[in-house]
């Protein structure tokens, strides 16, 4: 069974309000740990003395991100740092104590971002509109600004695989370009290094570990909201491919580490107008040699 057929799986066998048995817990905490250590040694995204920040929303991919990353700090060939980082964007409601209070309980380094993005977004974008874009941008802004002012080497979030082939199709359908969320990037400045440790890992194997775990979520009321967005789209077509032909998605994410620039049609990637045909002093086409002996006597 394919990594997707077992997610579709244990969403099946599991609805969302009921915790994993013991033993099917630890086969899937050893399936994310994996999963994460195979994607950071792929990218190499991380190495020996990086100073991490891992992004933290409150969501359950960025504590299973952070989770996992705690984890493998403990069993690590290298060392590395893990500080935990919040950005409160002041939305009303948002509740303060909670992302202080679990991290102080784990031991966790972490530090609070305090910027009201809540009002400029809400100003900006008229009602009913798409907010994640302009969101998008100034909680960036932000994260960055404060890596660059406290020798933060690699930016980690929390986008897992789903998040990666959804974004992959809003960028084929609506912007007619071929690209995803790299697993590992380096900001337009170049100044910065993003890594998505949960590349490997599909949502529903997270929303299961996540509930496993009791992880004290903080639902976003700014974005979460919005049923129409395009990208919650995306998300329903590709599960309904999932249920007609199990193993898509997993294919569809595989094919973005095999890209043959020759068979598509970006002349940046390759250069059409210089292929020509190989001149050879000898027939590509088999020949009898008592054909060729007799052709040549002729």
């Amino acid at each position: 069974m394919g990594v997707v057929s077992t997610c579709l799986a244990i969403m099946s066998a599991h609805p969302a309000h009921t915790r994993t048995p013991a033993a099917e817990a630890d086969r899937l905490a050893r399936r994310l740990r994996h999963q994460v250590g195979q994607a950071i040694m792929d990218f190499g995204m991380i190495e020996d003395g990086d100073r991490v920040m891992v992004c933290l929303s409150g969501g359950k991919d960025s504590y299973t991100l952070l989770d996992m990353l705690l984890q493998l700090q403990a069993k690590a060939p290298v060392r590395f740092e893990l500080i935990a980082v919040n950005l409160d964007q002041k939305q009303p409601d948002f509740p303060e104590h909670v992302l202080p209070e679990y991290l102080s309980a784990r031991g966790v380094p972490f530090h609070i971002i305090e910027q009201d993005t809540y009002s400029t977004v809400t100003r900006v974008i008229p009602a009913g509109k798409t907010m994640c874009s302009l969101c998008s941008r100034l909680r960036r802004g932000a994260l960055y600004s404060w890596a660059a002012a406290n020798g933060i080497t690699k930016i980690a979030l929390g986008h897992h695989r789903d998040d990666i082939l959804a974004t992959f199709f809003l960028n084929m359908f609506f912007q007619a370009q071929l690209k995803a969320m790299p697993p590992k990037l380096r900001s337009d400045d170049g100044r910065h290094v993003v890594i998505r440790p949960l590349a490997y890992c599909c949502e529903s194997d997270i929303a299961a570990y996540a509930l496993n775990e009791n992880f004290p979520i903080i639902p976003c009321n700014l974005c979460g909201s919005q049923d129409n967005l395009q990208r919650k789209a995306v998300q329903r077509m590709l599960a309904e491919w999932e249920q007609l032909q199990p193993g898509r998605s997993e294919n569809i994410f595989r094919a973005l580490a095999h890209v043959s620039p020759s068979q598509l049609a970006d002349r940046m990637l390759f250069d059409f107008a210089a292929l020509g045909a190989q001149s050879s002093v000898s027939s590509p086409w088999p020949v009898d040699a008592a054909d060729e002996t007799a052709a040549t006597q002729a």
